[in-house]
């Protein structure tokens, strides 16, 4: 085994100190292809993309003042799907194991990782890698022109670009966040719902084209509303905040496969008169504000300091986790839910006639969708620890009002 090791970045730490039996902080990115998947054949490819993604084939250990991370010459093995998505990678029995899991069910590969390894952004790479070389197994000649998803070097693969890119930036005061409306009434036994919606990219744009605003801002208003109209009456009054983590890939010259995002809130007061032509507009004027790169920027200084305060390297493990916890409580309050959108998933042209859609989930403590696209396929891939499905039943009502047309499933839960 390789003796290299090295620290965990800065979002990691966050997800170290509050993965919990409801939220085991992992996400699942998924890619249905046109054709059964043979089992052979996804181990044989596995096993030879393990090989150009080190970065993922890393044990993860506890240290007296940090975690870290440290490779490993362990081979991932595809299994047959068992498990509800995302269940726990970070667990006392998976001590010394790979934190990450490829899983399959007829057509679909599952690659699901722990959140303290990497981001949506390098977990697509990796599943698009996995997926170009299964296929150009079962497909001999077909895939010869295709190029390997993984371009970047394995240093700027490795890279924690949270220090690189820092630069000490002052960020201006802001006004103090209020407490926000959160949606509540859990289910039993720390369980999740999933629910995957289809609706056409087309479609979805032309509707956001004609408010005059992003898709984002189309998809996030439109969550406001069905939140709002589930609310207690004696609680309207409180904001609903979306949170939307943002790839600080576009913002920074980076090709790490480690975390790189933060998240930026987008907060509302509704009314009982606002509809989708009110909200949306408003909701996206926000959202060009905050992402405005010097706001981007700013934000990611501000965060990273942290790392940067004399005297916090050597506060035992033990006391940082409690203080990350504890902080990490109190953000939590200035968010009602997550929307994030990973955007339109590209992907060669030799690949495409393969392959049928992506998708992709992500563990949550309330209510969490990922937004992905591929070809006229819009995905919305919600976790809900919710026992209530009315937010979910109303927002896709709203969709299909809006001329929008709607294909939706729903995984069962115990209540």
């Amino acid at each position: 085994m390789s003796d290299s090791w090295y620290k965990v970045d800065n979002v990691a730490k966050v997800f170290l100190a509050t993965a919990s039996q409801r939220d085991p902080r992992v996400f699942r990115i998924s890619c249905t292809l046109n054709e059964e998947i043979d089992p052979n054949t996804l181990n044989e490819a596995l096993r030879s993309t393990a090989q150009e993604w080190p970065q993922f084939q890393v044990t993860l250990h506890r240290g007296l003042f940090w975690h870290y991370f440290e490779s490993t010459d362990q081979l991932p093995t595809a299994q047959p799907e068992t498990k509800a998505p995302c269940a726990p990678l970070y667990t006392p029995e998976r001590r010394n194991k790979l934190i990450y899991r490829v899983t399959y069910f007829g057509a679909r590969i599952n690659l699901e990782m722990f959140h303290a390894i990497t981001d949506g952004n390098g977990g697509l790479l990796y599943l698009k890698s996995i997926v170009r070389n299964y296929l150009a197994l079962r497909h001999p000649g077909e895939m010869e022109n295709v190029p390997s998803p993984n371009s970047a070097s394995a240093g700027d693969m490795a890279q924690d670009s949270f220090r690189n890119f820092y630069e000490g930036t002052k960020r201006k005061k802001s006004a103090k966040k209020p407490k926000v409306y959160r949606p509540h009434g859990f289910l039993p036994y720390s369980q999740l719902q999933f629910f995957e919606g289809h609706l056409s990219s087309k479609q979805v744009l032309e509707r956001s084209h004609a408010l005059g605003v992003s898709m984002t801002s189309y998809l996030g208003a439109s969550f406001m509303l069905a939140i709002y109209h589930d609310m207690p009456a004696l609680e309207r009054k409180k904001p609903i905040s979306i949170s939307l983590p943002v790839n600080l890939r576009n913002y920074y010259p980076s090709e790490t496969a480690r975390n790189f995002f933060n998240s930026v809130c987008i907060a509302h007061t509704l009314t009982p008169e606002d509809t989708l032509e009110t909200v949306a507009p408003v909701f996206d004027a926000k959202l060009k504000e905050v992402l405005k790169p010097e706001n981007i920027r700013a934000q990611m200084d501000a965060y990273e300091k942290l790392e940067h305060i004399p005297g916090i390297r050597p506060v035992p493990l033990v006391i940082k986790n409690a203080a990350v916890k504890f902080f990490t409580k109190l953000e939590d309050r200035h968010v009602s839910a997550v929307v994030s959108n990973m955007g339109r998933v590209s992907i060669p042209e030799g690949m495409k006639p393969y392959i049928h859609n992506f998708a992709a989930f992500s563990s949550c403590k309330t209510l969490f969708t990922v937004v992905c696209s591929y070809g006229d396929d819009l995905v919305l891939g919600t976790a809900s620890a919710l026992r209530s499905t009315a937010i979910l039943q109303r927002l896709y009502r709203e969709f299909a009002k809006d001329g929008l047309d709607v294909t939706l499933y729903a995984t069962e839960v115990e209540r």
